[in-house]
């Protein structure tokens, strides 16, 4: 099992994951400035974190949200995905740039800003922002944070970096791998408004080996289908999910299908960082849908699982209320279309069979059994900064009717989940 017993242990841990490849640099500023839209005058911190490739690469590759209303960073990276080239990405946490009047202009600005004091043409960057949607960026404030977030670019560990991006999250998140001659680094930020169909809130990933350009994409549009679209913290879509990676190639160059392999094993565990680090989470929750006719339809049943409201609050609570896994599992079918047969489905919670030949299997002292294994799968919402062990709660359903299977990740529901997001602004 892999746990830490304290921040400073696993902030040990993550400077030795987090080493970057050659050919890149790292930095991450401060500024306070109060909020024009918030109604006290009570000041907001926010980070400047900047990462910089040492020379243009033409190696590079995107996974953006489908949400309708993105962000001015999502429109402004569609158009830089286009370019021959890029060296870098600025981001500030705190305030997400979404559907403001001057949202555009404002990003643009700020890379403009940032473009003369490193001698980079501003097209060859990305503006990432997180936070508070419909509020704007203080630019003038942000404006004079650069030059010293400049001046604090270094090599080394990427550590500061992925706290620098962080918002409610518990702890920093960075994976790594080795892979021919070189290494894969990757880091996100996400929390909650953890569904996002495409990769998560902000996921960025840094690389010393080469692949095409192509490969690149490719392999990042499949992984980030088969990890970060197979999570759930609340179901809700971000406006500014983004993953964006970047290769100086300066490591030599490894076949597509190994480099896709290396990328699949970060994100895959990258991702359940995401969930174990969740707003509130109290358990991981892994559901494995087996025995279904497609993968997409096994995914959809997965989500439904994970995404109960009745089920999230009953893991939370230690409470083996199987009926409404069972109860999930038949909504999602009878409202899609599904055809099942309630006598193939067979449900395993932990190692123990609680449904098939269409009844349940309970007891008192199974139930007792149940309860307990969701109680040494708990962690304490209210601890944070490193995750305490990588325990999750075990669900299998197998329907019996095909080949195709899908594992998904979720969350539970806390109080500190309510809490957190009632307070978010004020």
């Amino acid at each position: 099992m892999e746990g830490f017993s304290s921040e400073a242990e696993y902030l040990e841990e993550l400077r030795r994951r987090a080493v970057l490849p050659a050919g890149f640099r790292v930095s991450t500023g401060r500024l306070t400035f109060t909020p024009n839209e918030r109604p006290t005058q009570e000041p907001y911190r926010m980070n400047l974190s900047l990462l910089l490739a040492d020379r243009p690469t033409e190696i590079f590759a995107a996974v953006l949200t489908r949400n309708a209303f993105p962000g001015a960073p999502v429109l402004l990276a569609r158009n830089r995905l286009r370019e021959p080239s890029v060296r870098g990405i600025l981001v500030n946490n705190k305030i997400a740039n979404v559907c403001t009047a001057s949202g555009v202009e404002d990003a643009e600005r700020l890379l403009s800003e940032l473009s003369a004091l490193i001698d980079v043409p501003a097209k060859q960057l990305f503006s990432v922002s997180t936070g508070i949607i419909g509020w704007s960026l203080p630019v003038p404030d942000m404006v004079g944070a650069l030059p010293a977030t400049v001046e604090a670019l270094h090599g080394g560990d990427a550590v500061d970096f992925a706290r620098g991006i962080m918002t409610t999250d518990a702890f920093p998140k960075v994976r790594s791998v080795s892979v021919g001659e070189g290494s894969i680094v990757a880091c996100a930020k996400g929390a909650g408004m953890i569904e996002p169909n495409m990769a998560t809130m902000l996921v960025f990933i840094v690389t010393d080996v080469a692949v095409s350009r192509e490969d690149a994409q490719a392999a990042l549009s499949a992984v980030a289908e088969r990890s970060f679209n197979r999570i759930s913290v609340d179901s809700d879509q971000s406006t500014s999910d983004m993953a964006l990676l970047l290769s100086s190639a300066q490591r030599g160059s490894v076949p597509a299908s190994t480099f896709q392999a290396a990328l699949e094993e970060v994100c895959g565990r990258l991702a359940e960082d995401i969930v174990r680090n969740g707003e509130g989470t109290g358990h991981v929750i892994r559901v494995r849908i087996s025995g279904m006719q497609d993968e997409a339809t096994a995914v959809a049943a997965g989500k439904a699982v994970v995404n109960s409201p009745l089920v999230k609050t009953a893991i939370y609570g230690n409470d083996p209320n199987v009926g409404r896994i069972v109860s999930s599992l038949g909504d999602y079918a009878g409202n899609s279309g599904v055809e099942v047969d309630r006598e193939r489905l067979f449900i395993r919670l932990g190692q123990w069979e609680v449904f098939s030949g269409g009844v349940f299997h309970l007891d008192r002292d199974k139930e007792t059994r149940l309860s307990s294994y969701l109680q040494e799968a708990a962690m304490n919402p209210r601890i944070k900064g490193y995750p305490q062990h990588d325990r999750c709660v075990d669900i299998h359903a197998d329907f019996g009717l095909g080949k195709a299977e899908a594992v998904v990740l979720g969350s539970d529901l806390s109080h500190e989940y309510i809490q957190e997001n009632a307070d978010y602004r004020t």
